[in-house]
């Protein structure tokens, strides 16, 4: 089971990744500096270009020194609407149109060429630097961070048990680049809707733009707070708990042009908005809090250094972010978070380390400010600025398709040799990948030795346990269709010899591949309910209410069925002990099954470990001591299961450790397969090759 849902890399936890400040869309050319804050925002605002600055330095000192979030995210959002609500209300002012088409292909024209360079630029290194058993992960992101959804597959893994969240990706800093990508898309629409009401009721658009978001400041700030309190995780990459972040900026940009404090207000405003933001990361939880109310927190500290503007006077904040290299900074803010974090995981993971000292710290630095200068010198500046790209929509366009079709070529490329080079592996497994087919009497060894082990540590995401056919008709539970992963094996005709019902978690579902194996030799039907983290047992409190729910549910089914088995698990190991204990309720359900003439065969668990194997192998080796185990360390001397009294004879127990710790010794490869597939899960392309003695314990059990 996993035990967590934080991002960390070795071990180290580290913060969420906040997004990317966002292309000044909204900036017009840069003007000459006024002294008064109405002149100021006619024109460029150096100190929001400082602002935005001192944001992406934060964010970047923050990972990589402090191990903390800084809130610069929430920061970076306000002013990406702040900026591009300036640019549309300019142009409603002015009786312009809107030209949406020509706003979304300039805007992407822009954006996309640094992140291709970024994409690319981190898939390679991945394929250096990263272990292997980490390419899919990347890749797979790097579809998501181009087609900008990469938040919605963070908050699908956030809540998905199957989904490795132990690890850091260097590409996760891209789900808040996605969320803005919506919202760029999004925006312009709600503003053409304004604008459409506006004129048809004669008033003005900002009257109506302010009525507009405003509504949706309050609906999306609403379900934010209900969604954070309900599931952080998953509230923390959702789009729409975010909107409000968005909403407030344009809110500010709308109601800025009739505000103006004293200069000694906005002297004041100035400082206490940037003691805010930059204290915010300290003082509040960011990464386990937000983005609730609590983000209200960095918003209204930028929103006073926006208000304040230019004060005009030598002590205010203004003068600070309006300082030339602050400013500067701001021309790579983009660039710079771009490519900080994948530097930083690709240095960890690389050199096994856990955090990052105040020399590696500045050389991360230092390397992501030259590829941010290099990217935009060389790659973000002359598309944006070429005159025939720039007035040629079509130019514009084969622009974005190219960077489309450079980071698809890449990541499609890469799949299909990843996936051609486990095939081939695959296709030589009877010889060469025997797996605890070797450690059957009488096995003759007739591998040539130069193999390597399978899975191939690319394909880790399809050794998961799996049923073959979709459950139908009489087999899917009403009401709980969600539990059911598939039936296995369905005879073309007659009926199966006996039917088999397994219920519990993944480490019931581990064992699927031999169960599958052995209902196709035997023409046995077989049915899974499945819930990851959720064991099956009578109803107890160290279960969650869900789990409870899933468990009555299971057991009316199998009541419902008659099924001639239930398989499930007996045991939980322990990952740092032999604390090894019966799971809880198995001695009431078994019971309750029982007296309905349904036996229960209840399955040892398998040890559990304190490192990830996988990792382990890569960093050390397959014999490495760090990656062995006496099982006597990790498992109970007896197997902890209920006594027939208890049961009234209905738990068969069934014990395979022999297989998975041959000789007392847990290896991570046992007949050149992988045992394990993380720190506790076995490998479906080990528990496939158990299927002799498994099929032999499982009958024999049985009765």
């Amino acid at each position: 089971m996993k035990d967590g849902e934080t991002t960390a890399v070795h071990g180290r936890h580290l913060p969420d990744h906040p997004s990317a400040p966002a292309p000044e869309s909204g900036v017009t050319t840069p003007a000459a500096t006024a002294t008064s804050s109405r002149a100021t925002r006619k024109g460029f605002r150096p100190e929001v270009q400082g602002l935005r600055a001192l944001a992406v330095l934060m964010v970047v000192t923050y990972h990589i020194w402090f191990d903390r979030v800084s809130g610069g995210v929430d920061i970076f959002l306000l002013i990406s609407a702040f900026l591009m609500t300036l640019t549309f209300a300019r142009k409603a002012d002015r009786g312009a149109p809107f030209a949406l088409l020509a706003h979304w292909v300039h805007l992407f024209k822009r954006l996309l060429p640094a992140v291709v360079v970024v994409l690319v630029g981190t898939i390679a290194a991945s394929l250096f630097f990263l272990p292997r058993a980490r390419w899919s992960m990347v890749l797979e992101q790097s579809w998501a961070s181009l087609f900008y959804v990469q938040n919605w597959l963070l908050a699908s893994e956030s809540v998905d048990y199957y989904a490795d969240t132990s690890v850091a990706s260097p590409l996760q800093h891209f789900w808040s680049l996605s969320i803005q990508g919506q919202v760029f898309v999004l925006w312009p629409l709600l503003f053409l809707a304004a604008s459409l009401v506006a004129k048809g009721l004669r008033v003005r658009f900002q009257t109506v733009a302010a009525v507009f978001f405003g509504a949706l400041f309050v609906a999306s700030l609403a379900f934010s707070i209900y969604q954070t309190d309900a599931d952080q995780a998953y509230a923390y990459f959702d789009t729409r708990a975010r909107l409000w972040e968005f909403a407030l900026g344009t809110l500010l940009a709308l109601v800025l042009p009739y505000v103006k404090l004293p200069q000694a207000a906005a002297v004041a405003a100035g400082w206490i908005g940037l003691a805010g933001m930059l204290s915010v990361g300290y003082l509040v939880d960011v990464e386990g809090e937000f983005p609730g109310f609590v983000a209200l927190w960095p918003l209204v500290a930028a929103g006073l250094i926006i208000t304040a503007g230019q004060t005009g006077s030598r002590f205010g904040a203004d003068r600070l972010l309006s300082w030339g290299p602050l400013v500067k900074m701001g021309d790579l803010s983009y660039a710079l978070y771009l490519w900080h974090w994948p530097v930083l995981v690709i240095y960890l993971v690389n050199r096994g380390q856990d955090a990052v000292g105040p020399v590696a710290g500045l050389a991360i630095i230092g390397l992501s400010l030259i590829l941010a200068y290099f990217t935009t010198r060389f790659v973000e500046r002359p598309l944006r600025s070429l005159p025939r790209v720039e007035a040629s929509r079509r130019r514009s366009l084969a622009v974005i398709a190219v960077c489309v079709a450079l980071v698809s070529v890449s990541v499609a490329s890469v799949q299909w040799t990843m996936r051609a080079q486990a095939q081939a592996l695959a296709s030589q497994s009877d010889t060469q990948n025997p797996g605890a087919y070797s450690l059957l009497p009488g096995f003759v060894d007739r591998s040539t030795g130069d193999s390597p082990p399978l899975p191939d540590l690319g394909s880790l995401d399809a050794e998961w346990g799996v049923l073959g056919e979709k459950c139908e008709g009489e087999h899917l539970p009403v009401g709980n269709d969600r539990a059911v992963r598939g039936c296995s094996f369905t005879p073309a005709e007659g009926t199966p010899a006996k039917e088999i019902l397994v219920i519990g978690d993944s480490h019931a579902e581990q064992w699927l591949e031999p169960i599958e194996l052995m209902a196709q030799r035997n023409n046995y039907q077989v049915t899974a309910l499945l819930l990851g983290g959720c064991s099956y047992g009578a109803e107890s409190d160290n279960r969650s209410e869900a789990c409870n729910t899933f468990n009555d549910a299971a057991t009316d089914y199998a009541l419902k069925m008659q099924p001639d088995a239930v398989f499930t698990m007996a045991t939980i190991s322990h990952q740092a002990t032999t604390a090894e204990r019966e799971v809880s309720g198995i001695a009431e359900a078994s019971k309750f099954l029982g007296e309905a003439g349904i036996p229960v065969i209840g399955m040892r668990d398998n040890p559990r470990f304190e490192v990830n194997m996988i990792s382990c192998i890569e960093e050390h080796g397959p014999d490495a001591a760090e990656c062995t185990f006496p099982v006597g360390e990790k498992l109970a001397a007896t197997a902890p299961v209920p006594s027939a009294q208890e049961t009234g004879g209905a738990l068969r127990f069934m014990d395979l450790t022999d297989l998975i710790c041959p000789a007392g010794i847990c290896s991570p490869v046992v007949g050149n397969v992988y045992v394990y597939l993380d720190d506790n899960h076995l490998t479906i392309s080990y528990t496939g090759t158990t299927l002799p003695q498994f099929e032999e314990r499982f009958h024999a059990a049985l009765g």
